[in-house]
């Protein structure tokens, strides 16, 4: 985790409502609200593209800024996203103490599945567990967790007992050998579907087109003879 902390700059935010809230977004901003042990809740709006951009870098920490108050270290309790557009309708914040120890979801990002033998084998390679709980200060909780997966070969599995954690950085789970974080399957194979139906006979050119020809041809000279 970098030393330096991002900052997201907010305003105060007065009105409430659902019809406050779609006009806020309609004009590009984003509600939100921080809590705080033993404190009132503070509402506040933040630019959409500037709280894109905070949690777009995964910030485990981060500072918030509201206008007219100091900067406080903070960390996302939860984020509302709209269920189509995916954009973020609400930001929920806890205020954090940075000399007690919190739990925090971090990310887990492999590497090594271009060089893993099961891959190169055309192994399906399935990222399960994409987010763990880590218990640390604040300040020592990481962006991200990294995984090594290069040396998995077909119908391997890593679970939480694989991964690694920075000293002070407890991997939270009651049981870590039944965390699956990671499998390495066999190559699909399509099955074409079996079918009942038995094959066509192929058409028989020839006979069918003379015989029509030739039916046609008296269907003409009767014509003639009757019209006569």
């Amino acid at each position: 985790m970098s030393s330096e902390r991002a900052t997201l700059t907010a305003t105060p935010r007065s009105e409430f409502g659902t019809r406050i809230s779609r006009r806020l977004r309609r004009e590009g901003k984003v509600p939100g609200v921080v809590y705080s042990d033993g404190n009132d809740a503070a509402t506040f709006q933040v630019e959409s593209r500037d709280a894109r951009i905070i949690l777009g870098e995964g910030h485990a920490l981060f500072d918030l800024q509201i206008e007219g108050s100091k900067a406080v270290p903070v960390v996302v309790k939860e984020q509302q996203h709209h269920p189509v557009r995916g954009d973020l309708q609400h930001l929920d914040l806890q205020q954090v103490d940075l000399k007690q120890a919190i739990q925090a979801e971090v990310p887990v990002e492999l590497t090594g599945d271009d060089i893993s033998p099961g891959v190169k084998q055309g192994g399906v390679l399935e990222h399960v567990t994409r987010e763990v709980t880590v218990e640390a200060l604040p300040t020592e909780i990481p962006d991200s967790l990294t995984l090594d997966v290069s040396e998995m070969e077909i119908n391997d599995t890593l679970t939480l007992e694989d991964l690694s954690s920075p000293e002070g950085v407890e991997l939270i789970a009651d049981d870590p050998a039944e965390v699956t974080l990671v499998t390495l399957s066999p190559p699909r194979v399509e099955v074409e579907p079996e079918t009942d139906e038995p094959e066509s006979e192929p058409e028989v050119v020839g006979e069918g087109e003379e015989g029509g020809e030739a039916a046609a041809g008296g269907d003409e000279g009767d014509s003639s003879s009757d019209e006569e």
